[in-house]
């Protein structure tokens, strides 16, 4: 059986295509939790908290409605049963960015639907903006490097228009995770995000491994995101103005391609 939780250490790159080429590349930190083993995943270190401060934290306000008491399974099935998945019984992972020291932003929370059978059957790539608000996008999986595209339904760069496609491709794994977000706009690729990580156990020296190393990794994806900001606005990239959310939270994708290298060449660098 999968642990309760798991840590998950790697990069992040994103590469601006239009109107000028810009990338970056930082590292990460995530956390993986099964939604039905939390009192189990709290035991594992003094260091990591469910629902209350400490070094490490999760925080189930966070994630799905988005509200004290509210269900994470029930919010994750319910996603999963409009795209026509039916997972009774079934593990669900979520992997995100948790708090750290008390603060955290998950740009994308990514929800892994399994069947009885321990078979990934759907994902859910939730975005979150840093205007509080968030979209998800719901994937049915067949097999290894399925690509999928959805219409892009919600505001996440005001140096993008909300319009054109999203095109994810995730190929997971028990020893890594690819995921690769093309942003397709009528003029051609204009943004593409990436992560590539690695699982290890979570326990006292690994979070305390992950302090010394990324002591303000909760406050540094924030930071990041307005620094990257300013110097977009430095170059000249054209600022836009916030719209107001449309009322449909979820996008169900539809599959592009099944492939084999895209996105296991972006785990492999992990």
């Amino acid at each position: 059986m999968t642990a309760p939780a798991r840590l998950w250490f790697g990069t992040t790159t994103h590469i601006r295509e239009q109107p000028f080429r810009r990338s970056f590349k930082h590292r990460i930190a995530m956390l993986e939790v099964d939604i039905d083993r939390l009192g189990e995943a709290e035991k594992l270190s003094h260091l990591f908290s469910v629902d209350r401060g400490n070094a490490i934290s999760f925080r189930q306000a966070d994630y799905g409605e988005r509200r004290k008491g509210g269900s994470l399974r029930r919010w994750a099935e319910d996603r999963f049963a409009q795209a026509g998945i039916k997972l009774p019984g079934g593990q669900i992972r979520l992997l995100s960015f948790p708090r750290v020291l008390g603060y955290g932003f998950a740009p994308i929370s990514i929800w892994l639907g399994h069947d009885v059978r321990g078979a990934l059957r759907g994902v859910i790539y939730e975005v979150h903006n840093t205007f509080g608000e968030t979209h998800s996008y719901v994937s049915a999986f067949q097999s290894t490097g399925v690509r999928t595209r959805a219409e892009k339904d919600f505001h996440v760069s005001p140096f993008f228009d909300v319009s054109g496609e999203y095109r994810f491709t995730l190929n997971p794994g028990e020893d890594g995770m690819g995921l690769v977000v093309e942003n397709i706009s009528p003029d051609g690729r204009s943004h593409t995000a990436s992560l590539a990580v690695r699982p290890t156990a979570l326990t006292t020296p690994a979070i305390l491994k992950w302090l010394v190393a990324m002591p303000i990794s909760g406050l540094g994806v924030m930071v990041a995101i307005h620094w990257q900001a300013l110097r977009l606005l430095m170059k000249g990239a054209r600022y836009r103005d916030k719209p107001g959310q449309r009322a449909q939270r979820t996008t169900l994708t539809r599959p592009e391609a099944t492939i084999s290298g895209v996105a296991k060449d972006v785990r492999k660098r992990a």
